[in-house]
């Protein structure tokens, strides 16, 4: 669904209804509060209810009906039914003691009414925060199974703005609009039905400027959702800014570039924040001018209904009664203004939400997909093209019909200039994109039609970025291992000579690394990816500049280390070293995305050809 396309302002179409799916999961909760906002409004109801009878008996100069007339559903009746009551009471026990049993009922139902408005709030605070937790968990889910290239032309500031701010906004937009919808609709239904009830004719007067006041209102809304997600967009590319600064803190430093991004920063920030007064602007206006239309409605009534009480036509206490209940029309009308504005503002937040839940999940796994068995012949990739461009457009091809073979146990080094296309085609295998044409099989079986999880439980994966997490060294190098033993972690650190400098950390192996690792050296870093990788001890290993920010004695350790380790695995090496790729079975030249070369290297040394030009270009 293009959300995008519905401007029309209109309730049906807005995206935040569908934040209103998850009702279903608390179905007690609505009830109870449905039920306590009942109680509270008719609570609330009859104690104004009771001040005809304090009116009457301090200003009525003539003595109270002795008498019930017959029963009939009818203003009429009840007046005279309380008037009766009264009358015996006040006979029986004195005209003081009257006034304090009315002031005793009064109090009584402003205590049921208030009791019950707090526990319509208690049953709702879980549903209010519940579907937060679980719109937030979704879109958290639902961003970890995207493929790779849905990353790719986003900015993960604006993602992080989403999963905050949008989040947010729907909470104190939408859900507080859900308990005003759950709430204000009873209290105008019960309190008109009392208006009817007391003067039909007075009402009818009210309802001429109501078609007025509706229209404003949606005038108002329209313009605030178009605002507000012109508001949230700005908010994005503010939290981008952001992100971008931090991640390239010391380039900025070092070119001398403070200034200037502090510039776009003022800049993006004063953007965001006029827009977001415009909002705060048609938002805030929508109250004022509901209730200068109720009030205008207001005084209209009270010409009207005061002539009505001097003609005789209804009693004064009665039409104070329905003055006071008219003025109490005001506050829940308001609430839904304010609702109907919030949910406006929330749309733009909720289009942005779904956008993210509703992109295209494009690595997809078949139904009833084969769990991958162990590893055992060749890995093949048959007439392979990938291109990264939009579905739509022109393609550039990054790879094009290429065909390899990787046989178990060998390992097999890509090499080409920068941009041929060598890390694409190592990331084509566990999936974390599907090829534009062609298919790589392991096993003789795609692996598209097998279980994700199971193949990439048997590909280990090193980067020339480490990813590393705000946690414990221990617990980094066990990433993806959940039932490990600190014994094969420290085995793992071991192998890949990181065992020596974790231990002279303050903690050894249960020692925050900070943010991305970054209390610790490229190199350190670096090892301690390899360790991950050898921990999870995986029949296939991928290693894309395993080796690129360590020095050369550490290289030539981890070297000696991974010669131990990749025997009896099928390595794919990607590396500009020539120490790292001299000793693979087999070297794979690309260029353009197309293989021009492959051998060993004794063989392609001697064709002078490529591979030799890079050899002596030492891009190594």
């Amino acid at each position: 669904m293009n959300h995008r396309s519905q401007k029309n302002g209109s309730w049906p179409h807005l995206a935040v209804w569908r934040v209103f799916k998850y009702l279903k999961y608390y179905p007690w909760h609505i009830s109870a509060n449905f039920l306590f906002n009942m109680l509270a409004v008719f609570f609330n109801l009859f104690t104004f209810v009771m001040i005809v009878p304090f009116i009457d008996l301090l200003f009525t100069n003539t003595p109270p009906q002795p008498t019930l007339p017959p029963f009939e559903l009818s203003q009429s009746w009840v007046s005279a039914f309380i008037t009766y009551e009264l009358a015996l009471f006040e006979g029986k026990f004195g005209l003081w003691k009257c006034l304090i049993g009315v002031a005793l009922i009064y109090l009584a139902f402003s205590f049921l009414s208030n009791l019950c408005r707090y526990l319509a709030q208690f049953f709702i605070s879980p549903m209010r925060n519940g579907i937060t937790m679980r719109l937030r968990d979704d879109l958290y889910r639902h961003i970890t199974i995207l493929p790779v290239s849905y990353f790719n032309a986003r900015r993960r500031g604006d993602i992080l703005s989403r999963m905050s701010n949008d989040i947010a906004d729907i909470e104190w937009g939408v859900l507080t609009s859900v308990i005003a919808l759950g709430k204000e609709p009873i209290n105008i239904l019960v309190f008109s039905v009392a208006l009817i009830f007391i003067s039909p004719r007075l009402f009818l007067y009210f309802l001429i400027v109501l078609p007025l006041s509706l229209w404003l209102i949606g005038k108002i809304g329209s313009s605030l959702r178009r605002n507000s997600e012109r508001a949230q967009r700005q908010l994005g590319g503010l939290f981008a800014v952001v992100e971008e600064t931090l991640g390239a803190i010391r380039t900025i430093k070092g070119l001398g570039q403070e200034s200037i991004r502090s510039s776009l920063f003022c800049k993006s920030n004063e953007q965001h924040t006029n827009s977001s007064i415009r909002v705060s602007l048609r938002r805030e206006l929508g109250s004022p001018l509901s209730e200068i239309l109720i009030t205008f409605g207001l005084l209209f009534i009270l010409v009207l209904g005061g002539m009505a009480v001097l003609r005789g036509e209804i009693p004064s206490s009665l039409f104070i009664l329905f003055v006071i209940l008219f003025a109490r029309l005001i506050p829940p009308v308001q609430a839904l203004i304010r609702a109907y504005n919030n949910l406006q503002k929330a749309d733009a937040a909720a289009q942005r939400i779904f956008e993210i839940l509703d992109a295209d999940e494009r690595i997809k796994q078949k139904p009833h997909a084969a769990i991958m068995p162990p590893f055992s012949h060749s890995i093949q990739y048959r007439d392979v093209s990938f291109s990264y461009t939009p579905e739509g457009e022109d393609p550039v091809f990054v790879l094009q019909h290429l065909n390899l073979t990787i046989p178990k146990g060998e390992t097999l080094a890509i090499v080409g200039l920068s941009g041929a296309g060598k890390s694409t085609l190592a990331d084509l295998l566990p999936r974390f994109y599907d090829p534009t044409a062609g298919s790589i099989l392991i096993d003789g079986t795609p692996i598209t039609d097998l279980d994700i999880n199971s193949l990439r439980k048997q590909i280990g994966l090193v980067s020339q970025h480490c990813i590393l997490f705000n946690d414990t060294v221990a617990n980094n190098i066990a990433f993806g291992c959940p039932d490990y033993s600190i014994e094969n972690v420290i085995h793992a650190a071991q192998i890949a000579h990181a065992d020596q400098f974790i231990r002279q950390l303050p903690q050894g192996y249960q020692t925050p690394i900070g943010d991305s690792g970054l209390t610790l050296s490229g190199g350190q870093r670096q090892r301690l990816s390899i360790a991950r990788a050898i921990l999870k001890n995986p029949p296939i290993l991928i290693l894309d500049e395993a080796t690129s920010a360590l020095d050369t004695e550490s290289e030539q350790l981890i070297q000696q280390a991974l010669q131990q380790v990749i025997k009896g695995r099928t390595v794919i090496v990607i590396a500009h070293r020539l120490s790292t790729i001299a000793n693979a079975d087999n070297i794979v030249v690309l260029d353009h995305g197309r293989i021009i070369e492959h051998g060993t290297h004794q063989q392609l040394t001697a064709t002078r050809g490529a591979y030799s030009r890079l050899v002596k270009m030492n891009i190594e």
